[in-house]
C-alpha cells in the first residue's frame, strides 16, 4: 500500500456517495479519517468508527490513500492547493483519488500540476455511480483512470470501497467520458420512448398495455422501463428536461471539438429544448406529460386514464375457445417461417406450404410437410392461410399477384398475416378480405423472437382481429407463441405494438451505434464502455445485444441491416398519417438507410455502426486484448484469507449431497484422487456407489465424441437412471456436475437442457469452467487460456476453432447467449465475481445463491483454487438451504467441492509396473495443435527407445474396409514386436487435420478414427508396462472399448491436469497403470516429462549412482565385461536384484569389442528396468579418455597412477574439465595397485599407497570419486589374504566426504565380507569386480559338459550372473534401485 500510512483513508468531502464509499472501507478494516463541513454527515460517519479532521491537510497525515470530492473546477485550487489544501499533508507515495465528473481536461492539467509540484503521488481519477443493471441495481460502481502504476496502487482501496470496479489505463478522466456517452444514451432513449408511446396512443394502443409489452420485449431499455410509468402518473415535472438538456449540451460541444457527428443526440436535444420551451418561465413544475403532449400532439394521459385490460388473458379466452385446424398453409419458408412451419408439423398439424426458392420446398417435404407450386396451390383445402413473407409488396404479391392465393382460398379461411407491416396495411387488406365475398377473415399477428424460438414453438405474438377471427387462429397461435397477447382495436392492433417496438429497437440500435463511436473518438477502451454501460442507465435490450456484434466485428446477420430500412420506413409513415412528428424515430431511419446506400443492407443490422465509423474515421471493435498474466492477477485482491476445505470436509460430513459427475471424456479426473469412475451406468452399479455414500464419483459418458442428439439422449438415459438408483439406494440425494472442456467445448447447453428434461428445473445452472493445471482463469467474466505468461481470451485460441464446438465468444455471458442460440441472452447471465469470493468469502456465496431467480444461469470468476475452494464452500451451504444446481464446470471445481487434499504425482514404483520388462504403450487420436507439438517434442526427447506407429487417417476413415482392415493390422504387428522388445511404442493418428463439411461429418471421422484406434489396442496381445492415452474421446475410448474397463479407480496425477488410474479386475490389463492425458494440457514438452518419468529407470548417471549410494550407505558392483553374455549377466543379476549396477570397459576389452561392446553395454542400459550406467576403466592416454569422452560412456577412470604425482594432477584436470563439459562423472587414481588385469601387470615394488596430504591437493582437480590404494590388488590375493589399511581408509574418508568425493576400491574379488562392509562403514561407494566374474566364466567354458554353442553361451551367463548376485547382496545395493 502506498505511503507509510498503511491501512488510512481520508476523505476530503463526504456525500451520500462518499460516505458510502468510507463505510465500506471501514467495513473492510481500514481506518478512515474525512473533512466535511456538514455536521450531521460528520456524526454519521464519526457513529461508524470513522476520525474527524479540521481541515483538508489533516486529512493526507499519515493516509496511504485520499479521496478528494470535486464537483466544479474552481474547487481544485482551495482544496488542493490552498492553505489547509490537501496537498500540505500528502506524503511520498500517497494515493490521491479524484472522485469527480469535472470535465477530462481540468483533471489531465491538476495531474500535470501535482507532478511538477510534488514527486510520488499516485493520480486516479473515480468516478462513482449506482448501478441500474438486474446484476447490480443500486451497489456502487467505481470507474478509475490513471496510469497504470498509479491503478495498480489504487487497486486495494478501490476494490474495497464498491461492489463493482472498472479500470481504465491511461490518461485520467474516463469517468467523465463514460459520463457523457451514458448521458447521450439516456437523451436519446427519454426522446425516442415519448415518441413511441405518443405513435402507438394515437393508434388506438393502450399506453400502459405498450409498457407491459415492449418492457419485457427487444424494444426495452432502462430509460422506457423506469421513466414511462413515471410520465404515464404525472410523476415527474419539467425540471428534468431542463438538466437533462444542461448535460446533453455538454456531450454536444465535447462532440463539436473533437469533430465527431452525433445527429441522435442533437436531434434529441432540440426536442428538449423544445420541451422547456412549453413550459412558463421560471414554472417547471408543470408535469412530463403535459409538455410532451403540447409538443407531439398527442393525449398521452387520456389514453392512458382509459380503461385496462390484461391482452394475456383475451389470448387464454381465445385459445381455450378455438375452433379445430385440419389443414395449415404456409406462404413464406425463410428463416423464421421456415421453422415455424416445422414446428407446426410437430404439433400435429398438416401443413402445404409455399416459398419462391425452391430447395427450401424440397428441405420442407423431408421434414414431413406438403409442397406446393403457388400461393393459388398452397390454399387447397385449408382452414389457415399463414402469411410470413418479408414485406407488404411481397404479401400483396402472393396474395393478389399471379397464381395469387385469394383467387383459389376456399370459403371461411382465416389469413393469418405474420409479417411485420404497417398497421394501415392490415386495416386496408382486412376490408379488401371482407369485399371478396368468401367469409375470409383476417388475424393481424406480427412475430417477435428470432430464428430458434420460431422452431420451438416459442414466439412472442401481439395478435388482433375479430373475435371470429382470432378463435378460428387460437390453436395455431397458440402452437407458435411462448407468450400470446391479444390487443384490441381490430385488425391492426396488434401491427401497432409491433411497429412501436420496431420503432424503439431501430432508434436503440442507432443509438448505440453512436455511443460506441463516440466512445471510441474520446479514446475509450470500447469493450469496457460496453461493459459499464451495460450497468447504467443508458442501456438497452439492443444495446446489449448488438454492441458485441461491433465489439467482435462480426456483422453475420441474425436481423439483417435493410429490416430496419423497412421497420422505420413504417414508423415514420405512420406518424405521419397520424401527424405525429417523430424527429428521433426520422434520423435512425435515415442512419439505416445510409448503411444501405453504402451497400451494408444485408449484413447484421448493428452494422449500421459503419457509418459513424466511416465519418468519423473511428473503429468499434473492441477485441478482447491478450494481458500478462502476472499483472492481471498481482490486480486483483487478496485472496479470502481461512482456507475453506476444513469446512467443506465437515460440511460434506453432514447433509452434503452426493457430486455425480458425467464426465464428458476421461479427462475431468484430472484434479481428483482416489474416487471411482464408472464406465457404465446401469441401476445396479449407480445404486452400489450411492450405497458407498462416497463424496463423488464419475461416470463417464464420452459425449463429446458424439451428435448433440446422441449425446442429449445418453444423457436422459443416465438421468433416468441415476433418479431410479437413488430411490433403490433410500433417496441419496446428489448433485449433478456436466464435466466438460476448460476451454469451453462440448454439448452446451444440450447437456444440460437433457438433465433438466428428467430431473426438473433446477435454481441455477452454475458455470464454472476454471482450471488452473491448465492455466484456465475467468476474470471479470472473461474466459482466459494461460500461454506462457500471458492471457489469452478463450475466443481467439485454436480451441475456439473446433470443428465440432467452436464459438467466438471470450466472455462467458456473450458465450451463454451464442451457444444457447440467444435463448439466454447475456445480459440475464448472472455472475460471481472474484471480488465478492475474495472479499466476501463462502457465506457471500451463499447469499448470492440463494438471491438467484429460479433457473438462472450463473458464471463463477475464478483466478485461484483458493477462489474455487470459497465458492464452492458457499455452495454447499446454500444446497443445504433447500437449492439444487446443475454445474457445467471444468475439473478444477469437483477437487475444491469435495475437498480433495493434493497428494505427490504418482510415479511407476506406486504399482507394480516398474518390474515389467515388456514397452510402454502410448495412444495418440487429438487433434488439437498443442498435442502436436507435445508429440513432436516427445519423439525429439526419446527418439532411442521411442518407436512410432502412425495410423493413416485417410486409409481409415476414408477409404476402403480392406485398406482400413490392412491399415489396422500393419499398426497392430508392428505394436506388439516392439512392446516384447521393452520398446515405448507410440501408436498415433497421422498429424494432417481432416474435417468434413459439416460438423457432423466432422464428428463422424473423428469417430472412425477413434474406432481405429481401439481395434489396433484391443488387438495387442503384449500386456504393456503402462498405457498412456492422449485426447479425450481417445482415453475414453481406450479404457471402455479397448481395454474393457467397466470401472477404475483415480489413483492421483501423473503430472499436474493428468490423471492416472488403476483399471478394474474385469478389464483385459487389470492393474496396468493407465495415463489419461487431455488433449489441451501441459507445455510442449508435457508429454516427454511423463514419459520420462514414468521410464523404468530415470537415468543413468553414475554420478547420481553413487551419490544415492553415499546417502543410503551402500556400495555399487562395477563389474568388466567383454561380450554380449557378460553384459546380460550383469543385468538380469542387477534386475532379478532390484540393484542399480554398473557395467565396466576397460581398455583392454575395448581394444578387442570395440565400439559395437561399448553400443551394447549403452543399449543394454538404456533398456534395463534398473539403474545401469557406463564406465570406461584405467584410461592410461589421453588419446584413449578422449575417445572414450565422445563415445556416450556415463563415467571415465583417468589412471595417472604410472605418472609423477605433478604429472597426475595435471593429467588429471584437463580430462576432468573436458569431461565436465560434457557431464560425464571423472574418476581417478591417486597411488598405485599391484597385481594383473587384462594384461596389464604391476609389480610389487611399483605399488603406492595413496598418501593423505596429497589426496587433499589431488581433490582440488574436480574429480568425482577417487580409487584410493590401500593394500588392495588387481587380480588374486595371496595367500595369506588381504591387508587392507583401514585405518587409512577412514583417513581418506575423512578428507573425501569434506569434499564431496566418493571413494572407490578396485580389486574386490576375493575380499571376505567383514572386509567389505568394513570398507563401506568407510566410505567405499563402489567395488570393481572382475577376477570372480572372470573365473565364473572360463570354469563353465572349460568344464567340457556342454558341447553346442547355444547351450556354452547360457551357460557361461549361468555362472557370471551368480557371482554377480553375490557380490551386489555383499555390497548392500539389493533392492536400492
Amino acid at each position: 500500500m502506498g505511503g507509510d500510512g498503511g491501512g488510512v483513508v481520508g476523505f476530503v468531502g463526504l456525500d451520500l456517495f462518499s460516505f458510502e464509499l468510507a463505510s465500506s472501507l471501514l467495513r473492510s478494516g481500514f481506518k478512515v479519517q474525512a473533512f466535511e463541513i456538514s455536521t450531521e454527515m460528520v456524526e454519521k460517519f464519526t457513529e461508524l468508527g470513522g476520525c474527524k479532521c479540521d481541515s483538508p491537510a489533516d486529512v493526507g497525515k499519515g493516509a496511504a490513500a485520499v479521496v478528494v470530492l470535486l464537483s466544479h473546477p474552481d474547487q481544485i485550487q482551495d482544496v488542493i492547493f490552498g492553505d489547509e489544501g490537501v496537498i500540505k499533508g500528502l506524503q511520498k507515495g500517497t494515493v490521491l483519488l479524484l472522485s469527480s465528473t469535472i470535465p477530462p481536461l481540468h483533471l489531465q492539467k491538476l495531474e500535470k500540476q501535482l507532478a511538477e509540484g510534488k514527486e510520488h503521488i499516485f493520480v486516479v481519477d473515480a468516478y462513482v455511480l449506482k448501478g441500474m443493471s438486474e446484476l447490480l441495481d443500486g451497489k456502487l460502481m467505481i470507474i478509475a483512470s490513471g496510469r497504470s502504476d498509479s491503478i495498480t496502487r489504487a487497486q486495494p482501496y478501490l476494490t474495497a470501497m464498491c461492489q463493482k470496479l472498472y479500470t481504465f489505463e491511461g490518461e485520467i478522466g474516463a469517468g467523465s467520458k463514460v459520463k457523457m456517452v451514458n448521458e447521450l444514451l439516456e437523451g436519446i432513449h427519454l426522446v425516442a420512448a415519448v415518441e413511441a408511446i405518443s405513435l402507438g396512443s394515437q393508434a388506438g394502443v393502450h399506453p400502459w398495455i405498450l409498457y407491459d409489452i415492449i418492457s419485457n420485449a427487444a424494444g426495452n431499455s432502462w430509460i422506457y422501463k423506469n421513466h414511462i410509468p413515471l410520465l404515464l402518473k404525472s410523476d415527474i415535472d419539467g425540471h428534468f428536461l431542463d438538466v437533462l438538456s444542461q448535460n446533453l449540451g455538454i456531450v454536444e460541444d465535447k462532440a463539436k471539438s473533437l469533430p465527431f457527428p452525433v445527429p441522435l443526440l442533437a436531434v434529441a436535444r432540440q426536442q428538449l429544448i423544445l420541451g422547456i420551451s412549453q413550459m412558463h418561465g421560471d414554472d417547471t413544475s408543470i408535469s412530463l406529460a403535459k409538455i410532451w403532449e403540447k409538443v407531439l400532439g398527442v393525449g398521452i394521459l387520456e389514453a392512458a386514464n382509459k380503461e385496462l385490460y390484461k391482452p394475456e388473458d383475451l389470448a387464454k379466452e381465445i385459445t381455450t375457445q378455438a375452433k379445430p385446424v385440419k389443414r395449415i398453409g404456409f406462404i413464406g419458408l425463410g428463416a423464421m417461417g421456415f421453422g415455424m412451419a416445422a414446428h407446426l408439423l410437430k404439433s400435429n398439424f398438416s401443413v402445404r406450404g409455399y416459398d419462391v426458392y425452391k430447395p427450401t420446398l424440397v428441405r420442407f417435404e423431408s421434414v414431413g410437410g406438403l409442397a406446393a407450386n403457388s400461393p393459388a396451390d398452397v390454399t387447397n383445402d385449408v382452414d389457415i392461410l399463414v402469411i410470413m413473407v418479408t414485406n407488404e409488396v411481397q404479401a400483396e404479391d402472393v396474395l393478389y399477384g399471379h397464381l395469387g392465393a385469394v383467387e383459389a382460398i376456399p370459403s371461411g379461411t382465416t389469413v393469418v398475416l405474420a409479417s411485420t407491416v404497417s398497421p394501415a396495411f392490415v386495416s386496408q387488406l382486412e376490408r379488401r378480405l371482407e369485399n371478396e365475398g368468401k367469409d375470409l377473415k383476417l388475424v393481424d399477428a406480427p412475430v417477435s423472437g428470432g430464428v430458434k424460438r420460431a422452431a420451438m414453438g416459442e414466439l412472442t405474438i401481439m395478435a388482433s382481429g375479430t373475435e371470429e377471427a382470432l378463435k378460428s387462429a387460437g390453436m395455431v397461435l397458440s402452437a407458435l407463441s411462448e407468450k400470446l397477447y391479444v390487443i384490441k382495436g381490430g385488425c391492426g392492433a396488434g401491427s401497432g405494438v409491433k411497429m412501436v417496438n420496431q420503432l424503439l429497437a431501430g432508434v436503440h440500435i442507432a443509438s448505440a451505434a453512436e455511443a460506441m463511436a463516440f466512445g471510441a473518438r474520446l479514446g475509450l477502451n470500447t469493450r469496457k464502455l460496453f461493459n459499464v454501460i451495460s450497468n447504467c442507465g443508458g442501456t438497452s435490450w439492443m444495446f446489449e445485444n448488438r454492441v458485441p456484434h461491433m465489439l467482435d466485428n462480426d456483422y453475420t446477420p441474425y436481423s439483417a441491416l435493410d429490416i430496419f430500412v423497412k421497420d422505420l420506413g413504417i414508423v415514420t409513415r405512420d406518424g405521419s398519417s397520424r401527424k405525429v412528428p417523430l424527429h428521433i424515430s426520422t434520423v435512425a431511419h435515415q442512419l439505416f438507410l445510409a448503411g444501405s446506400a453504402a451497400g451494408w443492407g444485408r449484413i447484421d443490422d448493428a452494422g449500421v455502426v459503419k457509418v459513424y465509423e466511416t465519418l468519423g474515421g473511428v473503429k468499434v471493435e473492441g477485441r478482447l486484448p491478450v494481458l500478462k498474466k502476472q499483472e492481471v492477477l498481482k490486480s486483483l485482491p487478496s485472496e479470502w484469507p481461512f482456507d475453506p476445505t476444513e469446512d467443506i470436509h465437515r460440511l460434506n460430513m453432514g447433509k452434503s449431497k452426493t457430486l455425480v459427475v458425467l464426465d464428458d471424456d476421461p479427462t475431468g479426473t484430472q484434479t481428483v484422487h482416489d474416487v471411482e469412475v464408472l464406465t457404465e451406468w446401469s441401476v445396479e452399479s449407480i445404486s452400489e456407489q450411492f450405497r458407498k455414500k462416497p463424496a463423488c464419483f464419475f461416470i463417464l459418458t464420452n459425449s463429446r465424441s458424439l451428435s448433440s442428439e446422441k449425446a442429449s439422449a445418453l444423457i436422459k438415459d443416465i438421468c433416468t437412471n441415476l433418479c431410479a438408483a437413488s430411490k433403490e439406494s433410500g433417496n441419496a440425494d446428489y448433485t449433478i456436475v456436466l464435466r466438460g472442456d476448460s476451454t469451453l467445448r462440448g454439448h452446451f447447453p444440450q447437456a444440460t437442457d437433457a438433465a433438466v428434461s428428467i430431473l426438473g428445473e433446477m435454481d441455477a445452472w452454475i458455470i464454472c469452467p476454471f482450471f488452473l493445471q491448465g492455466g484456465r482463469y475467468t476474470i471479470d467474466d472473461v474466459h482466459y487460456v494461460a500461454d506462457s505468461d500471458r492471457l489469452v481470451p478463450a475466443g481467439e485460441t485454436e480451441f475456439a476453432k473446433d470443428a465440432s464446438f467452436g464459438y467466438k465468444s471470450s466472455n462467458l455471458r456473450e458465450w451463454v447467449e451464442e451457444k444457447t442460440a440467444g435463448t439466454i441472452p447475456a445480459n440475464s447471465v448472472q455472475s460471481i465475481s472474484i471480488q465478492l469470493l475474495r472479499t466476501g468469502g463462502p457465506d457471500a456465496v451463499c447469499e448470492f445463491l440463494c438471491s438467484l431467480k429460479k433457473g438462472s444461469a450463473c458464471i463463477v470468476n475464478a483466478a485461484s483454487d483458493r477462489d474455487m475452494a470459497v465458492f464452492a464452500a458457499g455452495m454447499i451451504q446454500a444446497e443445504q438451504k433447500g437449492k439444487s444446481f446443475l454445474c457445467r464446470t471444468a475439473a478444477s471445481f469437483v477437487s475444491a467441492r469435495i475437498g480433495i487434499i493434493p497428494k505427490d504425482l504418482v510415479l511407476p514404483k506406486d504399482f507394480a509396473s516398474d518390474k515389467e520388462s515388456s514397452g510402454a504403450l502410448i495412444v495418440v487420436g487429438s487433434y488439437v495443435p498443442k498435442t502436436t507439438k507435445q508429440v513432436e517434442e516427445l519423439q525429439s526427447q526419446h527418439k532411442q527407445k521411442l518407436r512410432s506407429i502412425e495410423i493413416s487417417v485417410e486409409k481409415v476413415a476414408l477409404k476402403s474396409s480392406e485398406e482400413r482392415v490392412a491399415e489396422i493390422t500393419r499398426a497392430v504387428e508392428m505394436a506388439d514386436s516392439f512392446l516384447r522388445a521393452g520398446r515405448v511404442t507410440l501408436i498415433m493418428s497421422s498429424r494432417e487435420l481432416i474435417t468434413g463439411k459439416t460438423s457432423s461429418e466432422s464428428l463422424d471421422i473423428n469417430s472412425k478414427v477413434s474406432s481405429a484406434l481401439v481395434e489396433v489396442v484391443s488387438q495387442i496381445t503384449t500386456r504393456p508396462r503402462y498405457i498412456l492415452a492422449k485426447g479425450g474421446i481417445t482415453s475414453s475410448d481406450t479404457a471402455t472399448k479397448a481395454l474393457k474397463a467397466r470401472r477404475a479407480l483415480v489413483i492421483g496425477q501423473a503430472l499436474a491436469g493428468v490423471p492416472v488410474w488403476k483399471l478394474g479386475p474385469e478389464s483385459r490389463h487389470p492393474g496396468v497403470p493407465y495415463i489419461v492425458f487431455p488433449g489441451n494440457v501441459g507445455s510442449s514438452t508435457a508429454l516427454a516429462e511423463v514419459v520420462k518419468s514414468w521410464s523404468v529407470v530415470a537415468g543413468r548417471s553414475t554420478k547420481e549412482l553413487l551419490l544415492n549410494a553415499e546417502n543410503g550407505g551402500y556400495a555399487i558392483g562395477a563389474f568388466n565385461v567383454y561380450n554380449l553374455e557378460g553384459i546380460e549377466a550383469v543385468v538380469e543379476a542387477a534386475e532379478e536384484e532390484n540393484s542399480p549396477a554398473i557395467l565396466q570397459v576397460h581398455p583392454g576389452a575395448f581394444k578387442h569389442g570395440g565400439i559395437p561392446l561399448v553400443s551394447c553395454c549403452i543399449s543394454a542400459a538404456e533398456q534395463a528396468r534398473v539403474p545401469i550406467s557406463v564406465h570406461f576403466d584405467h584410461g592410461t592416454t589421453k588419446h584413449e579418455l578422449l575417445e572414450a569422452l565422445e563415445l556416450g560412456f556415463d563415467s571415465v577412470m583417468v589412471d595417472g597412477s604410472h605418472l609423477s604425482f605433478t604429472e597426475n594432477v595435471s593429467y588429471t584436470k584437463t580430462i576432468t574439465e573436458l569431461a565436465r563439459s560434457k557431464n560425464i562423472m571423472v574418476e581417478a587414481e591417486l597411488g598405485r595397485l599391484s597385481g594383473t588385469e587384462d594384461g596389464l601387470t604391476v609389480e610389487d615394488y611399483e605399488a603406492k599407497l595413496t598418501n593423505v596430504h596429497q589426496a587433499q591437493e589431488f581433490m582440488e582437480t574436480g574429480i568425482d570419486a577417487l580409487a584410493v590404494c590401500i593394500g588392495n590388488v588387481h587380480g588374486k590375493y595371496p595367500a595369506s589374504g588381504p591387508n587392507l589399511k583401514i585405518d587409512l581408509l577412514k583417513e581418506l574418508h575423512n578428507l573425501s566426504s569434506k569434499k564431496g568425493v566418493v571413494l572407490v576400491l578396485h580389486g574386490a574379488s576375493g575380499l571376505p565380507e567383514k572386509l567389505i562392509k568394513e570398507c563401506i562403514d568407510n566410505g567405499v561407494r563402489k567395488f570393481n569386480v572382475n577376477t570372480e566374474v572372470r573365473k565364473a566364466y572360463m570354469d563353465a567354458l572349460t568344464s567340457g559338459k556342454k558341447t553346442d554353442l547355444v547351450d556354452l553361451i547360457s551357460a557361461t551367463k549361468t555362472a557370471m550372473k551368480a557371482v554377480i548376485a553375490d557380490k551386489i547382496r555383499l555390497f548392500g545395493s539389493a533392492g536400492k534401485a
